[in-house]
């Protein structure tokens, strides 16, 4: 790029979302990825420094300071949008692997899929084609780095990421600015298995600090309830993610939808003789959760826990599916 022309410093910039959705776009401009399960990470290079950024501008240099040497490479001014993911033995990513990334360096991959600063120039308006091409031409896959793939056939994706019982599929259009922060459907994404975040709004106590959590999602400004989880805990971790959640201890509950009229078929409604049980967080706190099905009460069936995640906006937790 022309040395004539005005460059800036490079800094985080808020990261763009996809828009859930039940059936995935199709048709011509339109390019395809796999969903991978794991943190979002932005690494922002300037004045000769590597920094990595999760979603909510959290540092993650001391977590991962191999990932930091791995892009040591990068020029200056220059940030790159991507996911760290850790691969079970099966190569297929694992979130829970990834809560242990102290005895899984070896398992961590960051996967870069854009380019939004390049050189001190920024690439924000530039097609998203553009932006892939010199983001191949910037970074090189080595250790802990390998390019993410993109498709234009959804059915090929498809198959590939059915085959492997992987999440799910991105679909971006090639053309799409990057709009930071924003989820307008121009990139857009479908799970192909049932789980997502969900906001932690309270919690059942138990002598092991708790029994199960309190869960929901946003509509607009309201968070709404969803389900109590009690499975996927060991006592380990029931007491590791009280003692995560108890400052967050409030009176007031934080659902709109409660309490509910009934338990229903299955059990999951929450009654105000059931609400005496629990205890309300202010809803700063998500989770990742594992279900069957959606019921037609929006609440979960079987729904287990996976862990905490502090790399996501509890406001912009919504029902996926």
């Amino acid at each position: 790029m022309a040395g004539s022309r005005k460059t800036h410093d490079a800094r985080f910039i808020e990261p763009m979302d996809c828009l859930p959705v039940a059936k995935i776009p199709q048709g011509p401009g339109w390019t395809y990825e796999i969903k991978l399960d794991g943190y979002r990470l932005e690494v922002v290079r300037t004045k000769g420094q590597i920094s990595l950024y999760s979603r909510k501008q959290n540092s993650l240099n001391r977590q991962f300071p191999y990932i930091a040497k791995a892009l040591g490479e990068l020029p200056d001014e220059t940030i790159v949008d991507g996911e760290l993911v850790a691969l079970d033995s099966d190569g297929r990513p694992s979130f829970n692997l990834l809560q242990n990334f102290r005895s899984a360096e070896s398992q961590i991959i960051f996967y870069p899929f854009d380019l939004l600063f390049l050189e001190g120039r920024s690439l924000l308006n530039s097609p998203l084609s553009e932006r892939r091409k010199l983001l191949r031409t910037t970074v090189e896959a080595g250790p802990h780095i390998a390019l993410s793939e993109v498709s234009t056939s959804f059915a090929t994706m498809l198959e590939f990421v059915t085959e492997h019982r992987l999440e799910g599929i991105i679909a971006k259009r090639a053309e799409s600015a990057y709009e930071p922060g924003r989820r307008t459907g121009t990139w857009s994404k479908h799970k192909l298995n049932s789980g997502q975040e969900f906001v932690v709004g309270g919690y059942v106590p138990s002598n092991l600090g708790l029994d199960s959590l309190v869960v929901g999602f946003y509509r607009g400004a309201d968070l709404f309830y969803a389900a109590r989880v009690r499975a996927g805990f060991i006592p380990r971790t029931r007491r590791d993610v009280f003692e995560k959640l108890k400052h967050l201890e409030t009176s007031e509950c934080p659902f709109i939808n409660l309490p509910e009229t009934a338990a229903g078929r299955w059990g999951q409604g929450l009654t105000k003789e059931k609400m005496k049980e629990c205890r309300w967080l202010r809803p700063e706190a998500v989770a990742q959760i594992e279900f069957r099905e959606w019921t037609e009460a929006n609440h979960l069936r079987h729904a287990t826990f996976v862990a905490l995640r502090d790399d996501k906006d509890p406001s912009k937790v919504v029902r996926e599916s």
